[in-house]
């Protein structure tokens, strides 16, 4: 089987790529309009903290259950009616926590928010691979890389309305209905995933399955990699502010190094993924995050703190896009549902990450606690080989 056997000629792949450019972007760029709003919301709801924690484990639920639903069904509708679809349900879901009025009907509206968020995650990494088949190099890690810049573009919009006093349920709904938009026009440009007659038999008459074995350790990896960036997207700043008691507006550099470094790890990844491999990148950029992580562990000096957030969100940048890929290939017929499991375990560990932390600092200073995620990153050090198995390859012959 070769890649040209894959590479269905609905769009030409270039027009595909932007296409999926565009909805890596929008979906960043939902996720971050909801971030920024969401102090303005609890207030406008009248809920407490405790009450806003609840609901946003209500929209984690949705997301990974939308993930799992959306897997097979990418397999059985096709990528070109699933990822549309799943847009402009997060479109029209984002309006509403700007209308929500108390805690039940903007739990409602969470649960759309999270279950098209899981929808489009699964399917836009899906038609990722497909669009990858149609290049003679990796292409996967600058399609995360523009969820960072929808991301970073939805705080400086959102930061400017809230400045100007527009209200959220303005600004949500305008930014719902650019979404539904960007999703219709990029939906005509998107390929659909084929499989050749003389693929769909192997020896003894049937395809033979990717093992569960194989399966679960790609999405252990991701559990263990997201975990760790779900750390540092919740815990860089405190670090800087309780830790190295630095100001507030200087704790944000914390956070700030560590999503700028892997912004630009993404964009690079692809390069040089072409010449050293997916294993390598999985396995070395483990190891630079954990030395990074180690720096801020160690180190009680904020210029060394910084330098080590970065060299964590480098080591991170490209790794989760290598697993993505590997697992929308083990098998071209269902790698819809293959990857739901491997995004699935991922976005697990990107929700557990902080709550893991946080009871840990309950029983260490917080630097103590940050140990669990250089200790998963050496796991995935050594777990990372998983990648040079033959059923985990791109078929480019």
């Amino acid at each position: 089987m070769t890649a040209t056997d894959l590479r269905p000629q609905a769009a030409p792949p270039r027009a595909a790529r932007v296409a999926t450019w565009m909805y890596f972007g929008l979906n960043g760029f939902a996720v971050g309009m909801w971030v920024v709003h969401i102090p303005s919301i609890e207030q406008k709801t009248g809920i407490t903290h405790s009450t806003l924690g609840l609901l946003l484990l209500v929209l984690g639920g949705a997301a990974f259950t939308g993930m799992q639903v959306a897997g097979p069904l990418v397999d059985k509708l096709g990528q070109r009616r699933l990822v549309p679809a799943a847009g402009i349900l997060l479109g029209v879901a984002l309006a509403g926590p700007g209308l929500a009025t108390n805690w039940w009907t903007l739990g409602l509206t969470l649960i759309l928010i999270g279950f098209g968020n899981g929808s489009i995650d699964v399917g836009m990494n899906a038609q990722a691979v497909v669009v990858e088949r149609g290049y003679p190099r990796p292409i996967m890690a600058a399609f995360h890389a523009m969820w960072s810049i929808g991301g970073a573009i939805a705080a400086i919009v959102g930061a400017a309305t809230l400045r100007a006093d527009v209200p959220p349920e303005v600004t949500l709904a305008s930014a719902g209905v650019l979404c539904i938009v960007l999703s219709l026009v990029a939906s005509r440009f998107l390929l659909e995933a084929t499989v050749p007659p003389e693929d769909d038999v192997a020896e003894g008459g049937q395809r033979a399955k990717p093992s569960a074995k194989l399966v679960w350790a790609l999405g252990g990896l991701a559990f263990g990699l997201m975990l760790s960036e779900g750390v540092a997207n919740d815990w860089a700043a405190l670090h800087f502010r309780d830790i190295l008691g630095t100001s507030v507006s200087t704790a944000a550099y914390a956070y700030g190094a560590f999503a700028v470094a892997m912004t630009v790890g993404r964009f690079l990844t692809d390069r040089v993924a072409a010449v050293v491999g997916p294993a390598a990148i999985v396995r070395w950029g483990a190891a630079m995050a954990a030395v990074g992580l180690t720096l801020v562990i160690v180190v009680p000096w904020v210029p060394v703190a910084l330098v080590g957030w970065a060299v964590f969100g480098l080591g991170l940048a490209g790794g989760v896009p290598q697993l993505f890929t590997a697992a929308g290939n083990l098998d071209p017929r269902s790698s819809g549902a293959l990857m739901a499991r491997v995004v699935g375990l991922g976005y697990v560990g990107l929700l557990a990450g902080p709550a893991l932390i946080g009871g840990l600092a309950h029983w260490m200073p917080l630097n103590i606690a940050f140990i669990l995620p250089v200790v998963l990153c050496v796991l995935t050090f050594f777990g990372g080989p998983v990648l040079k198995s033959p059923a985990v390859k791109k078929d480019v012959s």
